[in-house]
């Protein structure tokens, strides 16, 4: 008798059966369809039938014997988040696509490289819970190459699950910029670094997002690229595959100007974008817009020829900029303060050589257009334009959004709130980056490998935003959320030294905490398919201590 599976599909037929032989052959007899039965109620038909012969060997303490097992709870809440979010249907049940949902969960557990990744999976149930058989961080790193290569079709799969009616018209971008500890990334250049990193090589890296602030795609340039240049293949890439009869692109200053615009129109699109302050001096010296339209809670100009604008003036960063200004004051008067010692402490000093560097600081500063350097009697002093510091502050906090919409199509306050938007684009680089996902170091050369990392980046990012939304009443950050769930281990149940399969205790009051909120229900127990992980390059034998 024995326990007969076959499988047909996403569909596993499971049935007691008994062998027989007729006529020389040997047929079988169906005792009972067991397909309803859980896998753990299963398992424990297999172990029985296993020992039918002996039964009381199940009964012997000192044959069967518990051990700790692998730490499943972290993996298996990044596992069952994957599957809600649609990820893991989107990357698919292949083995390059499990070594990819890999990466994933190892990224949001525990950031690194393709080396640790391996590491992580020898200590936690990766094999058992994804299904995987052996790897190492050769195979991670081809799978980098299998992600670029099938990022379009990922991230359509992604779309069409968040969204299955079609777009939902409004889309956020940005760009950032990530440096680069070495010099042999195929895509490393010098740029703009926002890092302020001087001296590294960088990639640029542009976030395609829905209204919603959920990631759409994600694409990498070179370290060069500037900001305006990566709009162009947004825009094909919303016409072509996101997109619905009205699309609105959100983008700051720096991102959509005359070219971008020009593109957008082309294509049928709106935008929504800011203009700079030279733009807003412009538009005032011309009377388009006015100083007193500051003074309201939001102000909209809707010009007969023209885009429509939308002004506003924040208090706070109006302030924020007035007391930046004085603190830039107060250091160079300490500046001065030292120059006046040093030039009354020693009469040879020269005064012009003291003169030049307090112009120097000013003009460091960005003071010079509004405050002077006087000199009486080998004594250094500040002079302040008044004039000039009053034109200087005039436009302190004011910001003026631009869009081509129209006002039945969106009302002045929607246009601002849709702008404001963009800030959920800059908190995903900012867990990208530096928070909890640790986008840098690369760890990869190849530009196929180096978007195969973002790509990993962008799918990890919506799954911590799940978490932090699942988790927000809990006192605990999503890491501190992952640690405690990775206490988590299994218990695995041996007979006569024979592993058989892993067993799941009940958690303790703090793990079934996060479990609850992350709306995850935990196994009684997982097969055990005795699977081991090793990196194919060790540690070397001889290392430092400290």
């Amino acid at each position: 008798m024995h326990v007969d599976e076959g499988h047909s599909g996403p569909y596993v037929r499971r049935l007691l059966r008994d062998s027989y032989r007729q006529d020389g052959k040997v047929k079988h007899r169906t005792i009972a369809n067991v397909s309803s039965c859980s896998p753990e109620e299963i398992q424990a038909l297999k172990l029985a039938l296993r020992h039918k012969g002996d039964l009381t060997t199940l009964a012997s303490l000192r044959d069967a014997t518990l051990h700790q097992g692998l730490s499943c709870g972290a993996v298996w809440v990044v596992h069952d988040l994957a599957r809600q979010l649609g990820i893991s249907a989107a990357l698919g049940s292949t083995r390059q696509g499990k070594l990819a949902l890999w990466q994933i969960i190892a990224r949001v557990i525990d950031q690194g490289s393709r080396l640790s990744a391996v590491r992580l999976a020898s200590s936690h149930a990766a094999c058992d819970i994804l299904g995987l058989e052996s790897f190492n961080e050769d195979d991670l790193y081809a799978n980098l190459d299998w992600l670029d290569e099938h990022q379009r079709h990922i991230e359509d799969r992604l779309f069409t699950t968040s969204a299955p009616s079609g777009s939902t018209g409004l889309f956020l971008y940005d760009v950032t910029s990530s440096y680069l500890e070495g010099v042999h990334n195929e895509l490393a250049a010098f740029g703009y670094n926002r890092d302020g990193k001087k001296g590294k090589r960088q990639i640029v890296i542009g976030l395609l997002c829905n209204a919603q602030g959920q990631p759409l795609s994600i694409e990498v340039f070179a370290g060069n690229t500037q900001d305006t240049a990566t709009m162009a293949s947004q825009v094909r890439k919303v016409a072509q595959r996101f997109g619905g009869d009205e699309v609105t692109f959100v983008g700051d200053r720096g991102m959509i100007r005359g070219r971008q615009i020009e593109d957008l129109t082309t294509q049928g699109f709106h935008y929504i974008t800011a203009i700079t302050k030279p733009q807003i001096e412009s538009l005032l010296a011309r009377g388009v817009l006015n100083m007193s339209l500051f003074d309201q809670e939001l102000a909209e100009v809707v010009p007969d020829d023209g885009p429509r604008y939308i002004l506003r003036r924040n208090p706070i960063r109006a302030a924020e900029m007035g007391e930046s200004r004085q603190n830039k004051l107060h250091t160079l008067q300490r500046q001065i303060d030292r120059q006046n010692t040093y030039l009354q402490e020693h009469a040879k000093a020269r005064v012009p050589v003291a003169l030049d560097k307090i112009v120097t600081q000013c003009r460091k500063l960005r003071l010079d257009a509004w405050v002077q350097v006087t000199v009486q009697e080998r004594v250094l002093a500040l002079a302040i334009d008044e004039p000039a510091l009053a034109e200087q502050q005039k436009l302190d906090g004011c910001y003026v959004l631009k869009t081509d919409l129209t006002p039945p199509q969106l009302n002045a306050q929607d246009v601002h709130a849709r702008y404001k938007d963009l800030a959920m684009v800059e908190w995903a680089f900012r867990t990208s980056k530096t928070m909890e996902l640790e986008m840098r170091p690369v760890h990869v050369r190849r530009a196929s490998r180096t978007r195969g990392h973002a790509l990993v980046i962008m799918l990890s990012y919506k799954i911590v935003k799940e978490l932090a939304l699942r988790w927000r009443d809990l006192d605990a950050t999503v890491q501190e959320g992952l640690d405690e769930l990775k206490t988590l281990c299994m218990t695995e149940l041996r007979i006569h030294g024979k592993p058989l399969c892993n067993c799941i205790p009940q958690p303790r009051a703090s793990v079934q905490r996060f479990l609850e909120k992350a709306q995850v229900v935990m196994p009684k127990a997982l097969p055990h398919r005795g699977v081991q992980v090793a990196t194919r390059k060790k540690l070397p034998e001889r290392r430092k201590t400290r």
